[in-house]
């Protein structure tokens, strides 16, 4: 058995992701004059990953409390941009996919999905688990699937998950709430809308909860596109901040429940803008 497959005997995905920090420019309109910049790069970049205005594409809004016009949005970029099979996948409820085989057949023949926003536990506890998620893995895994995720489609790609901590509380040992995500990244938790709204801490608790897990905190219209499972390159207007506490001496991250304000000794912060790499550390092995 060679080295390789010593380090990583699980399956390198033939399929790409591109994990999107929320509020992706749609209208082609930009006061943002960032070098290289230009208006719809990430939506643009998705369309092209698919295989252009060839590319079947399923937008899944389940995570919104309003599914229809975020697919309406969606479906206007996707047209303007040439594409002319855009379908819309939408459950409010657990029990209305187990059985949706349609969904099944349309996602073996799509050659994107894209998670919009809204709510990151609605896609775990809607999807985890059913034989829709497991084709969307196969797809991706196997057959060159390209899976896009914007805000909370977004940090549900990823393990562990955040699911509650604002600003209130995040100072707070303990006050972060996570849970198991979709697994599409694994040991890399996912936050968005990082320097906006100030997540700062609460991705720096995340990590001191367990720190083989790195955090990647993704600007508005920013993306991270993920080739290989673990090679990371930046798009878009912002920045990435990735997170690792390989290095952590101590934290009192322990101290959950007495209101004490979260310390933690030796954090690693990188700051990644477009065009930037980052390889994902592989410091779990894979096992059954």
């Amino acid at each position: 058995m060679g080295e390789d497959k010593k380090l990583n005997s699980c399956p390198t995905p033939n399929g790409i992701l591109l994990v999107v920090g929320g509020h992706e420019n749609k209208d082609g309109n930009s006061e943002n004059a960032a070098k290289d910049y230009h208006p719809r790069e990430i939506l643009e970049t998705f369309v092209e990953l698919t295989g252009g205005k060839d590319g079947v594409i399923e937008v899944i809004t389940s995570a919104s409390s309003e599914g229809e016009e975020s697919f309406a949005d969606y479906l206007k970029v996707f047209s303007e941009l040439g594409v002319t099979q855009v379908g819309h996948i939408h459950h409010d409820k657990r029990g209305d996919v187990l059985n949706d085989q349609d969904v099944i057949s349309r996602i073996k023949r799509a050659n994107g999905v894209f998670f919009s926003g809204g709510g990151q536990l609605k896609l775990t506890s809607v999807y985890g688990g059913t034989m829709a998620l497991f084709e969307i893995k196969q797809s991706y895994i196997y057959n060159n699937l390209v899976l896009g995720g914007t805000s909370a489609g977004a940090m549900a790609m990823s393990t562990p998950m955040i699911f509650a901590g604002s600003k209130k509380v995040e100072q707070i040992a303990g006050e972060v709430r996570i849970t198991t995500g979709l697994e599409f990244l694994k040991d890399v938790c996912i936050d968005t809308h990082f320097v906006d709204r100030g997540r700062f801490l609460r991705m720096a608790q995340v990590v001191a909860t367990n720190p083989t897990c790195v955090g990647m905190g993704i600007e508005e219209d920013t993306a991270i596109i993920v080739r290989n499972g673990i090679e990371a390159e930046v798009i878009g207007s912002g920045v990435v901040l990735v997170i690792e506490g390989f290095n952590i001496k101590d934290s009192n991250i322990v101290d959950f429940g007495e209101d004490e304000r979260i310390q933690i000794d030796d954090l690693t912060v990188k700051i990644l803008s477009k065009g930037n790499r980052y390889l994902i550390p592989r410091n779990n092995p894979p096992h059954l």
